[in-house]
Order: C-alpha cells, then structure tokens, then sequence
C-alpha cells in the first residue's frame, strides 16, 4: 500500500486551517485542475464527524466519482476520512494541523491500495503515485494560499 506524505507550513491559526481543508467549497477551489465538484452529501460548506461527499472529477482522462467519510475528527489537531465507494480499492487520508510559531505545520497522510491486484501495484509504480503526490502537493498548496490570504 503506497503512502504519500506531504507537509507545508502555513502563515495563519490552526483553526484557520483546519476549517479550510474541511470545506467542501475549499476542495473545489483547490481540486479545480480535476473540475472535481461535490454531486451528493454534503456538497457545500463544512463537514463534521460522520459525514460523507461524494466528488465528480476528472483524474487521468477519465470521469469519476468517488465517496469519501469523515470518520474521526479532534478539532483543530486532525481529521480523518475514508473512502466509502470509487476508484482506489481503499484509501484513509489523515490530515493533521499542529501549531508552529505564528503558523500551522499542515500534514497530509495518504494511505491507499489500488484496485486490480499486481496491475495496480505496476500501476503505482508507473504513474498513481506520482499523479496523487502532485494532486495532494497542489491542493496543499492552494490551502495555504487561501488561508494567507485570510489571515
């Protein structure tokens, strides 16, 4: 199971932050490059403990959807979600937020295994796990700018 991990640092409060990466219009600013949108669930504003979205975006040329779950939540320190239904065989996303000086140290965990046995671990090594650390970089990166702007 492949797992990216991605830290950047962000120029504004935890709480800020932590907000930010769990609002669903945030990740649709953020994920635009994919033109993902939220078609079910909660598909504007916050989320909360226990609540599901599911995305329309467009990942490697091919249109998808996929449904994601909060599954634990200690606000402003971590959020957990889960992926309920889609492409990945399985993925569990942690994101972290730990207080840095005048900032917020932002963490992403990604944990997923692909579909299609020894053809999406060939696929992982070929170009899933460079295409994934891109797409979290970028939305990290978005993140950040939103919330400096913020601040």
């Amino acid at each position: 199971m492949p797992v990216i991990a991605y830290e950047i640092y962000i120029e504004a409060p935890i709480e800020v932050c932590f907000d930010l990466a769990r609002n669903v219009d945030v990740h649709t600013e953020t994920a635009s490059k994919t033109k993902e949108k939220a078609v079910a669930g909660v598909t504007t504003g916050l989320m909360e403990n226990g609540d599901s979205v599911t995305w329309e975006a467009v990942h490697l040329g091919v249109k998808q959807k996929l449904t994601a779950k909060i599954i634990q939540m200690e606000r402003p320190y971590k959020f957990t979600d889960t992926m309920v239904k889609g492409a990945f065989h399985s993925f569990i996303h942690t994101h972290e937020f730990i207080r840095s000086g005048k900032g917020t140290i932002m963490r992403d965990n990604f944990d997923y295994k692909s579909p299609f046995g020894i053809a999406g671990k060939l696929a992982d090594r070929l170009f899933l796990e460079k295409y994934m650390n891109a797409f979290i970089k970028d939305r990290a990166i978005g993140l950040k700018k939103i919330a400096e702007q913020k601040k």
